[in-house]
């Protein structure tokens, strides 16, 4: 039995691998093909579009890991079905179960593989890559074009207009408001260096102070500001979400909902790191199915479906992100349904095609 299970467990991995061979470097064509459109902006060339696509691999194996696991699957278990070998392992007495285990540890190894990218390689290489581009394209990362990066906590709302590195922003306005609510003051600064424990020095500043009988206004050229965020915070907000590590996610997304701020966006990322763990062991489950049923339509018959059957799941568990992120959905429920409505289907299905 053991040198059964390990038999279709090389199978599976191979597989997958081979998969994995086909879809990543097409996937990563065409993100190459999108660079190419900004070369010879800025000091972008040749070079840095492919360092940026190269950069990008780990966190495109995370997007594709279900449609790798649900075509290696179909592959490596179909071809073992059109040649005879699941017929032959069936009347030596061993049960469907018996003969799909191994194809789901298989998967299960894929899913560890995810978590250790998500943790450790995909957000730094992303981080990095962005900033990489950025620098080239003589760009900084903002979250609105001309409008800066915007945060608050209970009394103060903070502007940075172009963050210049992790430690230095220019174009700085910092609004104060007392307890009751009311603004009592405005600081307008040219530059900024952000120092460690949320300490920032001000250069150039503009303080106007409010108060019921006048407006003051006073400048000086340097000024110290004990800020909320530190550097590590600052460089969060600059990233696309779901670049950030899940405990970057959970940070900051505390901070965020600490500070009466919209969160969902984060939420929703980081409950979709979770979700594309359970999207891949549904898409293993669901290939199981497919193999056991008639061999008659053939291999390539197999592949057609699985591939529209991804397709179709992908465009799906798409559509439930965005509308959940549009409507303020639970985004536990947005993130895990697809995945966990699909293990349920492939259970039923398994069960009445396998029995």
């Amino acid at each position: 039995m053991k040198v059964i299970a390990r038999y279709i467990s090389w199978e599976v991995f191979v597989g997958m691998i081979i998969a994995a061979v086909i879809l990543l470097p097409l996937f990563s064509f065409f993100d190459l093909i999108d660079q190419l459109d900004d070369v010879g902006k800025g000091t972008y060339g040749i070079k840095d579009a492919f360092l940026y696509m190269l950069m990008l691999v780990p966190r495109r194996f995370i997007q594709l890991a279900p449609f790798i696991a649900l075509l290696g699957t179909v592959g490596a278990l179909g071809v073992l079905a059109v040649n005879l070998e699941l017929v032959a392992l069936r009347v030596a007495g061993l049960s469907p179960l018996a003969i799909s285990l191994p194809a789901v540890g298989v998967g299960l190894l894929l899913t560890s593989l995810i978590v250790g990218l998500e943790y450790l390689v995909a957000p730094q290489l992303q981080q990095k890559a962005t900033v990489l581009r950025a620098v080239a394209l003589e760009q900084s990362v903002e979250l609105g074009r001309g409008l800066g990066i915007w945060t608050r906590d209970a009394q103060n709302i903070l502007r940075i207009g172009e963050m210049l590195n992790q430690n230095l922003g220019r174009d700085i306005e910092i609004i104060h408001f007392s307890r009751q609510g009311t603004m009592t003051a405005h600081v307008q600064a040219q530059y900024a260096d952000i120092i460690d424990d949320g300490l920032w020095k001000l250069h150039e500043v503009t303080v106007r102070t409010f108060t019921p009988e006048k407006i003051a206004a006073t400048h000086t050229s340097i000024a110290s500001w004990r800020s909320f965020l530190g550097p590590e915070d600052v460089a969060t907000l600059t990233k696309p979400p779901e670049s950030l590590t899940p405990l970057e996610l959970m940070r900051h997304t505390e901070f965020l909902q600490d500070t009466g701020q919209q969160a969902d966006a984060y939420l929703l990322a980081l409950w979709r790191k979770a979700g594309a763990v359970v999207m891949t062991t549904a898409m293993v489950l669901v290939a199981i199915p497919f193999v056991f049923g008639s061999v008659r339509e053939g291999l390539s018959g197999k592949l057609v479906l699985a591939s529209l059957m991804g397709i179709g799941v992908y465009l799906l568990d798409q559509i439930i992100a965005n509308a959940g992120l549009a409507f303020h959905l639970n985004p536990i429920f947005t993130s895990l349904s697809p995945g966990l409505l699909l293990i349920a289907v492939a259970g039923y299905w398994l069960l009445r095609r396998v029995a």
